[in-house]
């Protein structure tokens, strides 16, 4: 064999290998997510790139970190209460969802975190929770205290014009945020477009999952 024939050889080994490798590995990081049957598609970055602390105030006017509010299944939302149209639906879909795993027995608490840190407070946050669910929890906070728990899950919101005109919308992502106490985390996201029943079915298989490790 030539020289240039056996370094070719050798070249085409070494890129098997790597790919063989590469592949072991993504297997094995696949196989080591003990939630990977109740997920639907993967998430971009992973799931440790998502969730994280925060400090707001709630409803009743108590500043909280995420220890106190995520103590056990939660899912959380990012709006706010003058929208007019997607927060009240998305809201009223979580909470369809939630009351139909009440009515399973799994106890999921549903949370809005408010992007509007200029027209929402704890009272009306909590006049809108609890039409909702009566378990929901509203959240508020400082420009500063909003925007470090949309960063913290990797949320989108932008103000239009709010200096001179009172009912000024909020562009904003709408993904709701199912999270776990540390050290499980945020786990799954859902699309404004899962409808209630496909919602508590995903987020129960999660909760299974979670008990077990618990």
């Amino acid at each position: 064999m030539s020289v240039s024939t056996r370094t070719y050889a050798i070249g085409a080994v070494t890129i098997a290998a790597v790919a063989l490798g590469a592949t072991w590995w993504a297997t094995q990081r696949v196989s080591a997510d003990v939630f990977a049957q109740c997920r639907q598609g993967a998430i971009a970055g992973g799931i440790e790139a998502i969730g994280g602390p925060f400090t707001l105030t709630d409803e009743n006017g108590r500043l909280v970190t995420e220890k106190d509010i995520i103590t056990g299944p939660t899912l959380l939302y990012f709006g706010y209460t003058f929208c007019p149209d997607v927060c009240p639906l998305d809201n009223a879909r979580n909470a369809e969802a939630i009351y139909q795993l009440d009515d399973r027995g799994y106890e999921v608490t549903p949370v809005f975190v408010s992007v509007d840190y200029i027209r929402d407070t704890p009272e009306n946050q909590k006049e809108f929770t609890d039409v909702m669910h009566p378990r929901m929890i509203g959240l508020v906070g400082t420009k500063e205290q909003v925007e470090a728990a949309s960063r913290a899950y990797r949320t989108y919101f932008k103000m239009k014009e709010p200096e001179n005109n009172p009912y000024f919308l909020i562009d904003h992502s709408t993904q709701s945020y199912l999270s776990f106490p540390e050290p499980v985390g945020f786990v799954e996201y859902f699309n404004r477009d899962v409808a209630p029943e496909a919602m508590a079915d995903r987020i129960a298989c999660f909760v299974d999952v979670w008990k077990t490790l618990k």
